[in-house]
């Protein structure tokens, strides 16, 4: 790899640009559109002729700054994450990543080299009830802008960024929050990826119809319903609600979507035409049909429903009954199995082989058989020694149920980019360690700052993030408590990385900095950043994965980074 310097207008100082990319695709797609990089829409409707919406009036999604928060899911980020090694576990071998800043930025930085990469979105987003909102976007400076969400208190303790139901947008506000979010949360997952998000009654009729536009309205799978509290509410003012949804959306191709690992497990035998698993052929049935008891004939041996040639006797003669058995495919039927060796004959009794056909039994849009908010409570609180230190977790078994109906293959990566108390990297080490297979999970959490008064605070917490990350431990050392032997061949670390402004110097254009500028062009990396910082900020522009081996050499007394997996080097030193 050749040395350059890399200025702040560089593509490589920034996250990837999405604009350019769908030029890209709009020229591959109609080369004669696209002229010196510029989009000729007069040439694009010529093309399309007539499937163009003229009319003032139709069908369609909008609210006040819907356009403005599109341009941003647009918008490259020029920040950076920040290496935090003392905060994290098992950082030269882990393949796991906790990221702290705020979401929309990140997930701007990790399009590069993340995007088209993640199998499972799992995400429970502020619900929008006027106490939790804690995200509203500054456009102008998003990088600033998070740097003062994360101190946002008030002298009372309360939030600055609710978003309460006395503003004139408060729909439009949420909306604005979740919309560019979820244009990139889309961006990163793979053709055959899914994403499951929680939300409840105030906004899950905006949710749907926010998915129907970003994923398609042919991908949207359904909702499914959590049973949440065990209790009634007596305060309600109308209905006591008990629930919250799973909204689901699939990014283009998800063919065995409910495909439980539950189902599969019945399915162990295999022949040439795919998986099986032996059924007796013959049952007792509610009623009897004498067409379904015959006689059956292999290699000199009969065979007879029930197995007892008397009953079956008593049976052709007088009749049969409920309590009597009887086979359960008929005989031209059972003929047609024979020829295509669907049949097995053992231990003197008819097999059929059942063919597990890629779709096995699909999961109720109903109640999810998962502990309630009140048991996950209790497990949160146990976990952390009896404190309370974070309010509503999602129960993990919750997310593990999701898991199960995502088709995981081994080393796929899952997200939660509102990661709150990690439930959802606990669901993936549970997994894990009681499944044994091996899963990547990236989990995005804003420090957002905790009350002085909330038992968090009295813990030693100053932050959610803080909280999240103690979640994981704790589990982490539960588990090497639990399963000491196989905790070792399992990837129980995480990577934690923190939001921050690029560690390349600005070129401010003023003539009061003039000097400064001057001097900074000579060594344009900020004074408080570290070789490694600069590493890093270089392996997400450049596109590679931030958990890539890396191994520090000194050649002709200067250190040099070896980046296994990216076939390249780096060098800092004069």
């Amino acid at each position: 790899m050749s040395i350059e310097r890399i200025n702040p207008k560089d593509p490589l100082s920034q996250s990837k640009n999405s604009i350019h990319d769908n030029i890209e695709t709009l020229k591959a797609l109609f080369p004669q559109v696209v002229t010196e990089a510029k989009i000729d829409f007069n040439v694009l409707k010529e093309i399309l002729g007539e499937e163009l919406e003229k009319e003032d009036e139709y069908y369609r999604f909008t609210w006040a700054g819907k356009n403005q928060a599109r341009r941003e899911a647009h918008k490259p980020s020029t920040g950076t994450l920040r290496p935090a090694r003392e905060e994290s576990l098992d950082w030269e071998t882990t393949q796991n990543l906790y990221l702290e800043g705020d979401n929309l930025e990140v997930l701007k930085l990790l399009q590069k080299s993340y995007g088209r990469r993640v199998k499972m979105i799992y995400i429970d987003p502020p619900y929008n009830t006027g106490k939790d909102f804690v995200y509203k976007d500054n456009y102008r400076d998003n990088i600033r802008n998070y740097h003062e969400l994360t101190g946002q208190l008030d002298s009372e303790e309360n939030r600055l960024t609710t978003n309460s139901d006395s503003d004139g947008r408060y729909h439009s506000n949420w909306l604005n929050m979740m919309y560019p979010r979820l244009i990139l949360a889309r961006n990163l997952l793979r053709d055959d990826g899914v994403i499951f998000i929680s939300i409840d009654d105030n906004e899950v009729e905006n949710l749907i119809k926010l998915g129907n536009e970003i994923f398609g309205e042919s991908n949207y799978i359904g909702a499914m319903v959590w049973k949440k509290t065990e209790n009634i509410k007596m305060d309600s003012k109308f209905f006591s609600v008990n629930k919250d949804y799973v909204i689901v959306f699939r990014k283009k191709s998800l063919q065995g979507f409910g495909k439980r690992k539950s189902d599969l497990e019945r399915f162990k035998l295999k022949d040439d035409k795919g998986r099986y698993y032996l059924r007796k052929l013959d049952s007792k049935s509610s009623s009897y049909s004498k067409s379904m008891d015959y006689v059956i004939e292999h290699q000199g041996v009969k065979y007879y429903a029930g197995g007892d040639y008397n009953k079956y006797i008593q049976r052709q003669k007088y009749g049969g009954n409920k309590k009597d058995s009887i086979w359960l495919w008929s005989e031209s039927k059972f003929k047609e199995g024979l020829l295509n060796n669907d049949i097995v004959f053992k231990n003197n009794n008819v097999y059929n082989k059942v063919r597990h056909d890629g779709k096995a039994k699909k999961p109720y849009t109903d109640f999810i058989d998962a502990p309630s908010g009140q048991t996950s409570q209790r497990e949160l609180n146990d976990l952390f020694g009896g404190g309370r230190v974070f309010d509503s977790p999602k129960p993990y078994q919750l997310i593990d149920l999701l898991l199960d109906l995502s088709e995981l293959d081994e080393n796929e990566i899952i997200l939660d980019f509102f990661s709150g108390s990690a439930s959802t990297h606990h669901s993936v080490l549970h997994r894990c360690i009681n499944r044994n297979v091996r899963c990547r999970v990236i989990s995005i959490q804003l420090p957002e700052p905790v009350s002085e008064k909330s038992e968090a605070f009295k813990s030693g917490y100053s932050s959610i993030a803080e909280i999240g990350r103690d979640r994981i431990y704790r589990v982490v050392q539960k588990i090497k408590e639990e399963h000491p032997a196989k905790s070792k061949k399992m990837d129980l670390g995480f990577k934690v990385f923190k939001l921050d402004s690029s560690n390349i110097k600005s070129w401010d254009g003023s003539p009061e900095s003039l000097e400064s500028n001057l001097y900074d062009a000579v060594d344009n990396i900020k004074i408080d950043r570290t070789e490694e910082d600069v590493l890093y900020e270089i392996l997400l522009k450049y596109g590679l994965d931030l958990t890539l081996p890396v191994e520090e050499r000194l050649i002709a007394g200067k250190k040099v980074y070896k980046i296994y997996g990216g076939g390249q080097n780096a060098c800092f030193s004069a």
